[in-house]
């Protein structure tokens, strides 16, 4: 494919969107890679990816692989589900949600994400839908931004607890965030103090630089 070829001189953009939730959607061929970006971040594969499956190196793929179910808080273009199928070797029930349906019509277009048998995708508020699943799950992932900004919700107590609810003994958080100032290295500290001791908290600083990563274990009683 040319395109490839050429996309490890110059990035060769292939398909350009907006979206009314994401605004600008990009995919593009960059260093023979198919990515996702919006307008000021990458969205899915590249640089994300790498964050995401540091974080999952960190809980420890072979602990992953014996999970039952793992919820998806921000599909985006689906490259964390790709590493669970792909690097893990994941086998169980993931479900994922998104809030932007052009960005599911994309990723199933260009990342082949309807291919994956043991995927369950919900176009769907992820505030709401924790409150409307019945489910519990041994590992959640929330990585949710419009562009590089973050949903206040995510940091408030009602949306931990209920994430926290949801989530089994011995389950695992992995929650990717983005610190750019002063006031988001606060939030960050603020958000480690709302657990208790019935859950073990790591926190992993600039991850590609502006990313901080926690991995929080819920402890057996």
């Amino acid at each position: 494919m040319f395109a490839k070829f050429f996309s490890y001189f110059i990035p060769i953009n292939v398909y350009k969107k907006n979206s009314s939730i994401s605004k600008s959607l990009e995919v593009t061929w960059n260093n023979g890679e198919l990515v996702l970006d919006s307008k000021n971040t990458n969205y899915s594969y590249g640089s994300l990816q790498r964050i995401l499956k540091k974080g999952l190196k960190y809980i420890g793929y072979e602990r992953i692989k014996k999970f039952d179910s793992i919820l998806i808080l921000g599909v985006a273009g689906g490259s964390v589900i790709k590493t669970l199928v792909d690097d893990v070797k994941f086998k169980g029930k993931i479900t994922g949600v998104e809030i932007d349906a052009e960005i599911i019509e994309i990723a199933k277009k260009y990342f082949k994400l309807d291919a994956i048998k043991n995927l369950e995708l919900h176009v769907d508020d992820a505030f709401e839908f924790v409150l409307k699943t019945k489910e519990n799950y041994d590992l959640i992932i929330i990585d949710i931004f419009q562009d590089t900004k973050m949903p206040n919700f995510l940091f408030e107590d009602f949306f931990i607890n209920r994430i926290n609810l949801l989530l089994n003994p011995e389950g695992f958080i992995l929650f990717n965030t983005m610190v750019i100032n002063e006031k988001d290295r606060i939030r960050n500290l603020d958000y480690r103090k709302k657990f208790n001791g019935n859950y073990s908290i790591r926190m992993y600083p600039k991850v590609e630089i502006h990313n901080e990563l926690f991995t929080i274990k819920k402890l057996s009683n």
